[in-house]
Formats: structure tokens, sequence, C-alpha cells
């Protein structure tokens, strides 16, 4: 879980908040000072991880703390008198009520806090650049023609600098300019103790699992976080201007499990006590040479399989298993059952003749995913993603945000929409004659 720098010494490791993993892992983020990357195989960007771009990051506690916290209110100010103040050298939030009205709420250095900026915007404030996660694309080209939906500024983490770690979610993100601009169609209103608060255009979601991020885990229900921090019930619509109801007895701070949707990609929250429990990429890669060394065999060539090296992890190997979606029986490569009429799309298994998609399996090794350490025994429909019986149970169940309106399960590994009745499928191997 450390770089080899820390395993050495682990005196001089730095106090880490939690790590934000991207669900999808395709499209993903980039890392600033006091942020440390680190990539998990599965998450890989299809032209490798290199520099702001990676799959995968720890948030570490700051040399120097670099949070705010709310100060002065400046109410009825004239848009020139807003900006004045915003071009102090401070962070400020300005809320525009009309042409003639805006209010401005400045912010002072918080020492108790670090702020970790999170967006689509490549400015020196954001900590994590984030673009979108486009399902089974395979360059960064396939992701080029599609018009993004998550902010330039979508938001921001605070960091209690002292135990226990206290993490929080907050939506937007300050600019290069130390602002943030609610303009006159943004949602915003006035707080019951006459303080100001906001919603960003698309919104930031987050669900929190029930039971921690465990075995036991059961989906949360997703709810939207404003500028301040207050805890909403979803919008009609992800842009709609009514906000949805004050939910008072939720708060913004995430836990091991949440899950932050920025409407166009999706992140996974492991806190530092989470992680520790998470089996290791060591421990995948010893399920993997477990599996291999039990010798499956295909039923129709009596060939062994094998998974190929976690490295290897976008090229079919001559030894890949292959697994029949409908019912599935795991085979080697073959030609048998692939009736031209089906266009190629179905195949007839030879052990139960059940005819639906026939695909190669890929050890899911990305181990923030995992909610235990059990064998890999079940795959994901219709990407075969293998992982844990509970594992694949756990995500099947879960609504991801898709889009502005609707909500499907997916793969956590490559983001593609489950299909079947379950969304996962128990994989039956065959073993070997001798």
């Amino acid at each position: 879980m450390f770089s080899p720098d820390q395993e050495n010494h682990p005196s001089k490791a730095p106090v880490k908040y939690g790590e934000l993993i991207v669900l999808g892992q395709i499209e993903q983020l980039g890392t600033h000072s006091g942020a440390g990357g680190n990539t998990q195989y599965n998450g890989s960007l299809p032209n490798g991880d290199r520099g702001r771009r990676k799959s995968r990051f720890a948030l570490f506690k700051r040399p120097k703390a670099n949070g705010v916290k709310p100060s002065t209110v400046h109410i009825a100010c004239t848009p020139q008198a807003a900006k004045a103040i915003s071009n102090k050298d401070q962070h400020s939030i300005s809320y525009t009520l009309s042409r003639a009205q805006t209010v401005v709420v400045e912010y002072t250095h918080d020492s108790n806090t670090d702020m970790f900026q999170i967006g689509r915007s490549t400015e020196s404030p954001i900590d994590f650049v984030v673009t979108d996660t486009v399902p089974g694309s395979q360059s960064n080209s396939d992701t080029q023609s599609v018009q993004s939906t998550i902010s330039r500024f979508a938001c921001r983490i605070i960091c209690e600098r002292n135990p226990p770690f206290t993490a929080r979610i907050y939506a937007a993100g300050f600019d290069s300019s130390k602002n943030i601009f609610l303009g006159e169609k943004a949602a915003k209103w006035k707080t019951s103790d006459g303080q100001m608060d906001g919603l960003t255009t698309n919104g930031v979601l987050v669900m929190h699992p029930r039971n921690g991020f465990t075995e036991d885990s059961k989906p949360g229900i997703w709810r939207e976080i404003s500028v301040c921090g207050n805890v909403f019930s979803l919008r009609e619509t992800r842009s709609a201007q009514q906000r949805g109801k004050m939910v008072e007895i939720e708060t913004n701070q995430l836990q091991d499990g949440s899950l932050i949707d920025l409407c166009g990609a999706t992140l996974l929250w492991r806190t530092a006590e989470g992680l520790s429990h998470t089996p290791t990429v060591k421990h995948l890669e010893a399920l993997r040479q477990e599996i291999n060394a039990a010798r499956p065999q295909c039923p129709v060539g009596f060939n062994t399989l094998a998974f190929p090296s976690m490295k290897r992890k976008d090229v079919v190997d001559e030894k890949q298993p292959w697994v029949y979606l409908n019912c599935g029986h795991v085979h080697g490569y073959h030609n048998w059952g692939n009736k031209e009429e089906r266009d190629g799309k179905d195949r007839e298994c030879p052990m139960c003749r059940s005819i639906g998609p026939y695909v190669p399996l890929w050890l899911g090794c990305e181990a923030g995913f995992y909610v235990d350490a059990g064998p890999p025994t079940h795959a994901f429909s219709p990407c075969g993603h293998v992982c844990s019986e509970k594992t694949t149970a756990y995500w099947s169940q879960i609504p991801l945000p898709h889009g502005t309106h609707t909500f499907h399960a997916a793969c956590p590994f490559c983001a593609h929409q489950l299909a079947g009745e379950q969304g996962y499928i128990r994989l039956i191997f065959q073993g070997p004659l001798d």
C-alpha cells in the first residue's frame, strides 16, 4: 500500500488521510504536492499512467496546512464591490442574486485542516485532474469527442490534520483567483441562520454504504452535497434549478467506501484504516498463482488454462480462460459453436448447450474495490472481470449515476454496465483429468 521508500522507512511515512480510486479507471486523475499517486494495474490509462493522469491517489497530511473556513460575509454588494472583495489575496465565494446584488463570503486560513481540490481543470489549484470515464474506451482519442459534464472546479475535500483525521466533502472548488462564483442561474439560497449556500450546475453526489466497506456492506442512498457541505435529496434532474429536501440527520463526512459522483466520473473513497484491511496486490497475485497451480483445463481442447500476469491485462494470452456468460462454464478459446447467423456475438456452450456471449476472463487487479479477501470465483457480466463472490454481489447492487438522470450497476474495474439477471456469474472450472 506504500511506495518502496515508505516501506523501507516506515517511521518516516507521512499521515495518510485516505485514497481516491476512480471507477472504470479509463480517463482519470492527476496529482499535485500533498497527494501521492499509486497505479494499480486494471486502473491504468489506455496510453499508460503518466504525470498527472493516474488512476488512484493517496491524500497525505501536507507539510503546512492549507485549509480555509468561512469568515466575513458581505451582503447586498454591487457587482463592482463584489469584484473588489474577490480580488483580495484570500479565498471567497460569490453568490450572484441579481445583476444588482451579490453576496460575498470571505474565507480565512484554517491551521487545523488540509484542502484537496478535484476537477476537470488543469490549473494549479486542482490537486486531482478528472476527465470523463468512457466505458470500454481503448485510447484517449475515444474520449476526445465526448462533451465533458464534469465541472472544471468540481469539489473539495477538507481533512482534519489531527486524529481521527475526519474528511469532509464540499461542492465546488476555488479557482486560480481563489474564488468560487455561483452565477444568477445557479441554485442558491439563504439558510435559516442567515448564511448563503448553493449547488453546482451538475452537482456533486455522494453515497455512503451501510455497514462500512466490508463483506456485509449494503448500498446507501445517493445524496447531493452543497457548496457549504450540507446534504440534500437528489434534484428531479441533475441540473434542475430546484434543490432537493435537506437531510439534516446526514453529514458530508466521508467514510470508508463512500462514492463521489462528479457527473462523468465516480470516485471511491477508502480510508487509511479501511485499506489496511483490504487485500494487497501481492495477495491477489497469490490467488492468481493458486488458481493456475490447480491446472484448470478446457473441456474441449483439454489444454491447461492460466490467468496471465496482472501486468499483461490488455493482451489476450493463448492460455487465457474464456467463459460462457449464460452458464459460467470456463474454456480455453476455441471456435466450437460459432455460427455465422449469430454474427459471432453469441456462442453455444459445448457443456450445456446454452447460447450466449463468450468472453475472456480478466482478474480484477484494483485491490481497493474488493470488500473481502475471498478467492476469485465469480465474474462480472458482460466484461469478464473476475473477483470474489461478495465483491461481485456488492457492486452489482450499486446504482451508479449514468449521464444526467439515469442510474445503473457497472463493473468497478471497467465501468461497463452490468447485464444478465444478477450482473455476475459463478465460474465453473474443469479440473485436470490426471
